[in-house]
């Protein structure tokens, strides 16, 4: 999603780890989505101005940190110059554009640039940075205060002086007070800059706070579309490789609804040079999913394809799938299975064990929890007691559960009471051993047919 961008990646991952739980959220960002799907040029050039424009402000912020009054106002008013010709153009895009766009939150942008950015706007901005140039000079107000020492210092507006040749030449003006420095007075011309800062001050300090807001603006702007942008970046990667996508059909939460149809791995497909396989299943109805099946029979990829796409789903985005149905998760859990403890701490049970506990204390009814091989690290009865009495309890309060296992007497157990909610899937091997990828619904077998990679790793190395 991020094509080396570390805008993109950094909001791409707090974006998809932290899913949506409302079916009205989900279904106002696919609707985004798919207008930048359908207008992915414009969807990027609104990202490329938002980020020239911050990049542009940039240059010109370390004239801004100077400190003296007078730089300030000439720094300000170059960046507000700036940013006025970038608001131009995203008004441009506005007009000319808007109708391409369907969903309600471009909609509402795009309704919200016409109100804010009309002609009326843009002509006042660009009266005030005229008169904010001071090219007639610094017109100011001052009081007399206690020690007869300067107070109050206003920058006013200059007056509406009729500046033809024959007024200036024969008309006589009010009278006026003037005082000239000599040109070599270095300590007058001091002090005279200091009231001119001392009269700036306010109006800089206005005027930088006025261009922070504006980019304020456009910082925001990338930000929210950074996500798109990423989603724009997957799709075109994995429709380049064929890769099957789709929008899913999201149902409400706490249900048991689960269709999909030609489900892959996106992870799987961008790491890998073949095309990948997709798989369906039909669980409607059921809330624990046990699989079982031939080593290297895509049951991990499976169960990871079924995770990836909960999040994708919830996170407003596409799916790996030609068709994708369901319930919206208040929490997707995983427990798989690890390395062994390098330092020696406690077996790979005790580790097991731990994070099951941690688990618990987080995961609520509506939970998707995803087990791959888990509990297989002691005896094959220990363990199938500890993962069925643990699945029991997580599916009795309202967590659907996937369980990849090996486990023949946990798996065959529940597969002879018969459970309307527990669906057995298994993956295929053909007579050769060879491996298809593909889940059926079957019983669970005694093997896992282990013999086929023990027969094919030393017969490579033997010859």
């Amino acid at each position: 999603m991020a094509d080396k961008d570390k805008v993109l990646e950094e909001v791409a991952r707090r974006v998809v780890v932290a899913p949506l739980e409302g079916e009205e959220a989900i279904l106002f960002r696919q609707e985004i989505l798919r207008d930048c799907l359908n207008n992915a040029e414009l969807t990027r050039e609104l990202y490329a101005l938002a980020v020239e424009t911050i990049e542009s402000e940039k240059k010109n912020h370390w004239g801004l940190l100077m400190g003296y009054p007078d730089t300030v106002l000439r720094r300000s008013v170059e960046v507000l110059t700036m940013f006025v010709s970038r608001l131009r153009k995203l008004r441009s895009i506005a007009e000319k554009q808007a109708s391409c766009f369907k969903s309600a939150g471009f909609q509402g942008f795009f309704a919200m640039i016409r109100a804010e950015l009309d002609a009326e706007y843009f002509a006042e901005i660009q009266y005030h940075l005229k008169q904010l140039k001071l090219n007639d000079g610094v017109l100011m107000s001052a009081e007399l205060q206690a020690g007869n020492k300067g107070g109050n210092y206003v920058l006013r507006k200059p007056l509406d002086i009729d500046r033809s040749w024959w007024k200036r030449l024969f008309v006589k003006g009010p009278p006026v007070f003037t005082y000239q420095l000599h040109p070599r007075d270095e300590q007058g011309a001091r002090a005279l800059s200091e009231l001119q800062d001392r009269g700036v001050n306010l109006v800089a300090n206005a005027l930088a706070q006025s261009n922070d807001h504006i980019l304020s603006f456009f910082t925001q702007m990338p930000t929210e579309l950074a996500f798109y942008i990423g989603c724009l970046n997957l799709h075109e990667r994995l429709a380049g490789i064929g890769v099957p996508i789709c929008f899913p059909i999201v149902s409400g939460a706490g249900g048991d609804r689960h269709s999909v149809e030609q489900l892959c791995d996106p992870c799987l497909a961008l790491n890998s040079s073949q095309p990948v396989v997709g798989n369906d299943l039909h669980a409607d109805g059921k809330n624990l999913i046990i699989i079982t099946g031939a080593n290297q029979g895509g049951k991990s990829t499976f169960l990871r394809a079924i995770g990836l796409a909960q999040l994708m789903m919830q996170a407003g985005m596409f799916v790996a799938a030609t068709a994708f149905r369901a319930n919206i998760a208040r929490g997707v859990f995983t427990h798989f299975k690890r390395e062994e403890d390098t330092t020696m701490k406690s077996g790979k049970l005790d580790e097991e064990l731990g994070r099951m506990d941690e688990i618990v204390d987080h995961v609520a009814s509506g939970s998707l929890m995803l087990f791959n091989e888990s509990f297989a690290a002691t005896n094959e009865r220990e363990g199938s007691e500890i993962a069925r009495q643990i699945v029991e309890a997580l599916t009795e309060t309202g967590v659907k559960a996937y369980f990849v296992t090996h486990l023949f007497e946990f798996a065959h157990g529940l597969h002879e009471r018969n459970l309307r909610n527990t669906m057995f899937l298994r993956a295929e091997r053909r007579e050769d051993g060879a491996r298809t990828f593909k889940l059926t619904e079957s019983a669970p077998l005694q093997t896992s047919f282990g013999q086929d990679l023990y027969d094919e790793i030393f017969w490579r190395a033997h010859t």
